[in-house]
């Protein structure tokens, strides 16, 4: 053993090549950690120092190659502030360096993920085979970072300009037959064949068949690009990049003027552009809210393991009450993930629509290539529609998924508990129903649950997982479990009226609603909040939601929580419904609808709308866009930190993810904790102060005030 180290390991094989492994100690994948680093430097320093290393095979221990920098260690450090970061990535360039320096040749074996770091370290080898289960790509990005251990350097020298920024840029995982068509790695070859490979390709190296030095001089020297030629590819990235990022993630605009920046000057100049950049992008509030969105995905994912260790029971059948749009949704989804599931219906023609809906999402993954006629005709086959309930009692899970109403939901609840077996778990996918008040119905309340999926079901990753009074924590298991097994992320809740997500939604409705009875326009409402960073303003998205829906909704929120939710006031909404104008249901909402040229519904504006508002606002006038933005974010704000208080969500990782998933709140501002971190607490609080005479809902709560007066945080 030439070195062996914590995460590193070098060991010599025959003909004086040898192998320099990544295999981290008391972890399943390897990562850059400061452990790794120091190891990598160690490591290097062996090699240097034992001459009768001719060569190197880089490869891993684990099924994964490197899964990238451990970014929850990483991102800590990003509050030391540019000068610090510097610091650090002067450190870590220095070492991959000496590695891409070492005096012989180098080919990585890649043999599972390398993402970010990871493949960093693949770049800094002379060549690169790839296993053809493999995936390669450098996704910081999507952290509101950008490569920092050189990968906006070598892979422009590498793969070109062009294909340096579409990788950067669009942050994607790269399939070997894409990798090797950009030239990113030099081979690629069967799982069982990539380690003979590599060792092929240092012996060919070694025995003068392949230039390896004339390989290696490519990324240490300015890319291949006169002046022209980099103004022409940089201007037309440039426009490009922008454009689909937008204003409010810097990141790949800033990795797009690093780049510009080093690309005529040698590695280690270049390496320096790279990191004062790489500091600049680490400190803004965007990279420290998707980081933090990174971390809180990792913690919702481990309280859903520790809630999954809650119940043994398997969901081998899985049954759905209620077809159409919503049922047959919840049926293609447990169908394409492996669950066969029964959708239950009283009528023929809504099983005919359930099952349009699944054969609809599947024909379209068919269209994009993603699955063959034959598995698709394999997944229909696991959705059996049913007017009758003959072969209940073999189902382990019922989700109920009727109209929303409490008498025909308690009606159906009932009837469908005395068919089942006794073990058998009963869910509801009411959105706004109390799971407590519908329990009353059950003799078996314990196995009931509320399991709410968010339309449209394939597309929307949130799962609210409601505990009833009475909801045992084996129910609420093993219904985590069956979420978790359909591609979803739940998120246990507890019960009260709108559960979590919808609970925070309507005050920022009902924000919304006083401005437009304060005068302010709806269109100008809806595009300040689309600035902001919502997919879409408030007027249409209850266009969207559906304004029948809203207004049901909103009804029992004001009978759950009347002191901030039951207006003293018409709303436009109201206005909006008792004229029968439902939203894209039927065409007519706040906007009117009508079919682009793909056949989908585009807004537009219709003076009708103001004629039927003018009876119930003040004289039109324009408000301060951030008055706009602090009168719908401050109620949705301080209900989130209701819910915190009262334990509805147990933290603030959960109420966060819980609104980037179930309702599309700004990825980059993090969720509704960590915005107010960012104002900060006690700025926040003040904003409250300064509108609370519009009523309670713009009171700060108690958490909040006190946290102020603490200078506390929700996070670090």
């Amino acid at each position: 053993m030439i070195y062996s180290g914590t995460a590193i390991s070098v060991q010599a094989l025959d003909g004086g090549i040898a192998e320099f492994k990544f295999d981290l100690a008391n972890e399943s994948v390897n990562k850059f950690n400061r452990a790794t680093v120091e190891d990598l430097a160690a490591a290097v320093k062996a090699v240097k120092a034992d001459s009768s290393i001719k060569g190197l095979i880089v490869t891993s221990g684990k099924p994964v190659f490197i899964v990238g920098a451990d970014i929850t260690e990483f991102g800590d450090s990003f509050a030391s502030g540019e000068a610090a970061i510097l610091e650090w990535l002067a450190q870590s360039n220095a070492i991959f360096n000496s590695f891409e320096d070492l005096p012989i040749p180098t080919v990585a074996a890649i043999n599972g993920i390398a993402l970010g770091g990871g493949f960093e370290m693949c770049l800094v080898c002379d060549y690169r085979v790839m296993s053809t289960a493999a995936k390669v790509g450098l996704p910081e990005v999507k952290l509101g970072i950008f490569p920092g251990f050189g990968g906006t350097v070598r892979l422009p020298r590498v793969i070109g300009v062009d294909n340096a920024v579409e990788w950067i840029a669009a942050a994607g995982e790269k399939r070997p037959d894409a990798a090797l068509k950009d030239g990113a790695v030099d081979a690629v070859v069967a799982p069982e064949k990539l380690r003979d490979a590599a060792i092929n390709l240092v012996q060919q190296c070694l025995d003068g068949k392949l230039n390896w030095q004339a390989k290696r001089a490519e990324k240490l020297n300015p890319v291949k690009l006169n002046m022209l030629e980099q103004m022409m590819a940089f201007q037309t990235a440039t426009a490009m990049v922008v454009g689909k990022a937008g204003p409010n993630y810097p990141a790949p605009k800033l990795a797009l003027q690093a780049m510009q920046q080093h690309v005529s000057l040698d590695r280690d100049a270049a390496l320096k552009v790279e990191a004062k950049q790489f500091a600049k992008v680490a400190v803004t509030p965007q990279a420290n809210a998707l980081i933090g969105l990174f971390t809180a995905d990792q913690t919702v994912k481990k309280i859903s393991k520790k809630h999954e260790k809650g119940s043994n029971k398997e969901i081998n059948q899985a049954a759905v009450l209620g077809a159409g749009i919503m049922g047959g949704g919840i049926a293609y989804q447990a169908a394409s993930k492996g669950t066969p599931i029964i959708m239950k219906d009283i009528r023929t023609e809504a099983l005919d629509l359930g099952m349009g809906e699944a054969t609809k999402l599947l024909g379209k993954t068919v269209e994009k290539g993603r699955m063959t006629p034959a598995e698709m005709g394999k997944v229909l086959s696991r959705i059996r529609p049913t007017l009758n309930y003959g072969d209940f009692k073999t189902v382990d899970i019922v989700i109920e998924a009727v109209v929303e109403n409490p008498k025909v939901k308690t009606a159906v609840l009932s009837e469908v508990e005395g068919l089942v077996s006794e073990d058998t778990i009963l869910a509801s996918n009411t959105s706004t129903i109390s799971i407590t008040y519908l329990a009353k119905a059950l003799k078996r309340p314990e196995n009931f649950v509320g399991m709410h999926f968010f339309n449209p079901v394939h597309m929307m990753p949130l799962v609210e997982v409601i505990r009833g009074e009475k909801s045992s924590d084996a129910a609420v298991a093993a219904t985590v479990k069956l979420a978790q097994k359909m591609g979803k992320t739940p998120i246990v809740v507890n019960d009260c009226p709108g559960f979590l997500v919808n609970r925070v939604l309507f005050p920022y409705f009902g924000g919304f609603d006083m401005l437009v009875r304060d005068g302010a326009d709806f269109q100008a409402v809806d595009k300040v909040m689309e600035r902001f960073g919502w997919p879409m303003g408030p007027a249409y998205l209850l266009d969207v939601v559906g304004i029948d829906t809203g207004v049901h909704a909103a009804k029992i929120m004001a009978e759950g929580f009347p002191d901030r939710m039951q207006p003293n006031y018409k709303s436009g909404t109201e206005i909006m419904f008792e004229n029968n104008r439902y939203g894209q249901k039927n065409g007519k909402g706040y906007y009117v609808y009508e079919q682009d040229k793909k056949g989908k519904p585009k807004k537009v504006v219709d003076q009708t709308t103001y004629e039927l508002l003018a009876p119930i606002a003040a004289e039109r006038k324009e408000f301060d866009a951030q008055e706009i933005i602090d009168r719908c974010m401050i109620p949705m704000v301080n209900e989130v930190a209701r819910c915190l208080e009262e334990g509805i969500v147990a933290s603030a990782a959960e109420a966060d993810m819980a609104l980037i998933m179930g309702i599309g709140f700004p990825p980059f501002r993090g969720g509704a904790c960590r915005y107010v971190d960012q104002i900060g607490v006690a700025n926040y609080v003040a904003q409250c102060e300064k509108y609370a005479h519009l009523g309670k809902a713009y009171e700060a709560p108690q958490l909040l005030r006190d946290m102020a007066a603490a200078n506390k945080k929700f996070f670090g």
